[in-house]
């Protein structure tokens, strides 16, 4: 059994601190203080840069440091020492003089920063892709303010008060009664990259229900025995996905040829030789899919033998 940790899971640090969210003062005082770090978040993308010793950070600097914004600036948390963190949603990212910075999003910088800031810039995607998709209100359909330091968008007219959405997201990595992991390629995807399956979980369903029916509906495989394992922000742009392990009752593939376009079952062997060989490209970066193949799996999953 692996236990590399699932990208963007690990322990940020961070306090969220809501309890802050609608304290104007007290926002004021922590935007205001020496110690304050902010970054801006644009697109889904923040700069990011390599330090000396080695490691990649978010770019941060002090509040009066920080780009001018009038509404759109998010109170992230707070951290043991009692720095606080915002973040600034703006329409580009600002330049840097040194020019060592450079832009990524978090299919790239959850890979390469650490907790503290994996976590923060997650909660700042999650926030900025809500607050760019949802300016008016669904009750009235007129414009709405923001509120609670980026968590709230307050209506107006009548007073109907919205909240950042997620989206629950079922993955899983089904075996049958010999211990095959079956991986399935979705019809976009490039020659040869296999992964688990996975779904939305749909209004008035469970999340095992929605596990069976997703399984069901990609490849014609029935599951009984459904078993949480973990969880994974996943703001692109505001899911939760929520992964497990499932046990088959049935073998036959029948993919359904729409999202789904080839699946296969493959034994430990099947899997190493194929990876080894470059016939298949595993899932990889930060999705939860490659840790819950590394789990049945037993270890870290192979490279290839000619990369």
């Amino acid at each position: 059994m692996t236990e590399r940790p699932i990208g963007l899971t690990a322990p940020s640090g961070i306090d969220r601190a809501a309890h802050h969210r609608l304290d104007e003062a007290w926002l004021a005082a922590a935007w205001s203080h020496p110690t304050t770090r902010v970054f801006v978040v644009s697109g889904g993308q923040a700069l990011i840069d390599d330090t000396p010793d080695g490691r990649t950070e978010l770019v941060m600097t002090p509040a009066f440091e920080a780009p001018v914004t009038e509404t759109h600036r998010y109170f992230l948390g707070t951290d043991e020492e009692g720095v606080s963190y915002f973040a600034l949603q703006k329409d580009s990212l600002p330049g840097r003089m040194d020019q060592s910075a450079r832009p990524a999003g978090l299919r790239e910088a959850g890979l390469l920063l650490g907790p503290r800031d994996a976590g923060l810039m997650v909660h700042a995607v999650a926030l900025e892709n809500w607050q760019r998709l949802h300016r008016f209100c669904s009750r009235c359909g007129e414009r709405t303010v923001i509120a609670a330091a980026g968590h709230i968008r307050r209506c107006q007219a009548c007073g109907a008060e919205h909240y950042p959405r997620t989206d629950p997201a079922v993955i899983m990595l089904v075996t049958d009664e010999e211990d095959r992991a079956l991986l399935g390629r979705q019809v976009h995807w490039p020659e040869g990259r296999f992964s688990t399956l996975a779904g939305f979980v749909e209004p008035g369903e469970t999340i095992e229900e929605s596990v069976a029916r997703e399984v069901f509906e990609e490849a014609g495989v029935t599951v009984g025995r459904v078993d949480y394992v973990a969880s994974q922000p996943w703001p692109f742009p505001s899911s939760l996905m929520l992964g497990f392990m499932a046990r088959a009752t049935s073998s036959e593939i029948n993919v359904d040829g729409e999202e789904i376009e080839e699946a296969r079952w493959f034994s430990r062997d099947d899997l190493r030789s194929a990876i080894e060989t470059g016939e298949i490209l595993p899932p990889s970066g930060i999705s939860i899919a490659a840790r819950l193949v590394e789990l049945w799996y037993g270890k870290p999953l192979p490279k290839p033998l000619n990369p």
